[in-house]
């Protein structure tokens, strides 16, 4: 039997010049390097300025599940995240991640701010970078399922 072929997680383009939506922009940071987005932020707070923090905590969040045979939607449970909310050179930003930990999500919060008034260079190039390892991780993960899977047609 042949292995199937996985597909990719999200189009990532390979243009990194290309800048992210929104919406992408926060799921990669989400998923980001926790050293190497602190790093970036770090490189972006002089150029925000004062920074206002609206919001930093930890809480629970319903976890949405979709049950794909109904096609109806249900909360699997609760999960715990660290949430931040900032302003900062006539923008906001926003961060949330899974678990406890605050400057994560405040580091989150700083690049979303920045990314909000242009996404220079290096903040697409981080994103770019960080896009690729996560589809590589996400790649693998899904074949690790996929050499599970039993074909009960077989038995």
């Amino acid at each position: 039997m042949a292995p199937r072929k996985v597909p990719p997680m999200f189009d990532q383009g390979s243009d990194p010049a290309q800048p992210f939506d929104h919406a992408r922009l926060l799921d990669v940071l989400a998923r980001a390097d926790a050293d190497r987005l602190a790093t970036l932020a770090e490189g972006l707070l002089t150029a925000l300025g004062p920074v206002e923090v609206v919001q930093s905590r930890t809480g629970l969040v319903m976890l949405p599940m979709r049950d794909t045979v109904q096609g109806t939607d249900f909360h699997l449970g609760e999960v715990l995240v660290a949430e931040a909310h900032i302003r900062a050179a006539g923008t906001e930003g926003y961060g949330m991640v899974v678990g406890r930990d605050l400057n994560r999500a405040m580091a989150m919060a700083v690049v979303d701010a920045a990314a909000s008034l242009g996404q220079t260079p290096q903040i697409r190039a981080f994103l770019h970078h960080e896009a690729t390892a996560q589809a590589a991780t996400d790649t693998a993960r899904l074949r690790e399922v996929e050499a599970t899977r039993v074909d009960m047609e077989t038995f």
